[in-house]
């Protein structure tokens, strides 16, 4: 009987990651939706309507309680802080990426970053490399490096994008912070700057909302979803599944958008590219590999 609930839980663990990754995958074709409208003012709204959204899923699911606590704990604040800076700067970055054709680099941060995320877990968290792990961040290190030096071009999209997004969950390991809490907080520490930008901002044609069509207003609406759900679903997979298969799942986003970038948004693969891919799909191969002999391992074991 444990077996059949513990079989059934992962099921719904994996449909939860797929929800969550297909989600951040295909997030590109929302963002593109909004080409005309300004990278920060796309940013300033996906702040607004993601606290919106996180307030009203805070108050069905009983957490806002869980907020107030957190909002009592000095340290923890200003984790959060710092947190919140990094998860603005990501989402504003990966906004602009996609509205001025460099989602290619944007996929190439993704598929770094469980790499920088085994790195940062080394150097920081005292955690022990394993040979393999050790071989796959070299080979990704070496990607990039036949890119600058062969080349003369940093991969600054794609290393922004993955190396914040390491340290914001390297925060997020300290805080020991449930995820909607956590996400809700950082939102409203952003929420300030946000409404300011907004109010003070140059004005353009989508500045204010009066002015807009119906369908530019319900997209920019959308944002809070966007932003929040498919962390939603990624958090009730994470519950159900073992992190080696949640990795596996993981390479989904990043693949999505490659495909969408190669085929339907026309950017283009040059050498510096292709090299620097193929290193990094090489030591993502030996990675996964060696995540799953680790599992197998620690099952016979």
């Amino acid at each position: 009987m444990q077996q059949l609930i513990q079989h059934q839980e992962e099921k719904k663990g994996v449909f939860f990651a797929l929800s969550a990754f297909i989600m951040w995958g295909i997030a590109p074709i929302y963002f593109k939706q909004l080409i005309h409208i300004d990278a920060l003012e796309i940013l300033t709204q996906r702040i607004i309507w993601a606290v919106v959204f996180l307030i009203i899923i805070s108050l069905f699911s009983s957490q806002l309680h869980k907020t107030i606590a957190v909002l009592k704990q000095p340290k923890q604040l200003a984790l959060l802080a710092v947190s919140a800076c990094l998860l603005g700067f990501n989402w504003g970055l990966f906004i602009w990426s996609v509205n001025n054709n460099h989602m290619l680099e944007a996929s190439l941060g993704y598929y770094i970053n469980p790499l920088i995320n085994v790195l940062m877990g080394y150097l920081f968290l005292s955690e022990r490399l394993r040979k393999r792990q050790g071989l796959a961040v070299a080979l990704a290190l070496t990607g990039v490096s036949i890119q600058i030096i062969s080349f003369g071009s940093v991969p600054s999209i794609a290393l922004s994008l993955a190396v914040s997004f390491a340290f914001y969950g390297l925060l997020h390991k300290k805080t020991h912070i449930e995820s909607i809490p956590g996400l809700l907080i950082e939102s409203l520490i952003l929420l300030p700057i946000a409404i300011l930008y907004w109010i003070y901002m140059e004005p353009s044609e989508t500045s204010s909302m009066f002015n807009n069509t119906a369908s530019t207003n319900l997209m920019l609406l959308s944002a809070g979803i966007v932003t929040t759900l498919p962390l939603l679903c990624f958090t009730a997979a994470a519950k159900r599944l073992q992190y080696t298969t949640l990795g596996f799942i993981q390479y989904i986003g990043p693949s999505l958008m490659f495909i969408l970038a190669v085929q339907f948004y026309g950017e283009t693969l040059g050498l510096k590219e292709y090299i620097t891919f193929g290193c990094i799909w090489l030591a993502l191969l030996v990675f996964s590999w060696d995540s799953l002999r680790h599992q197998l391992k620690n099952k016979i074991a």
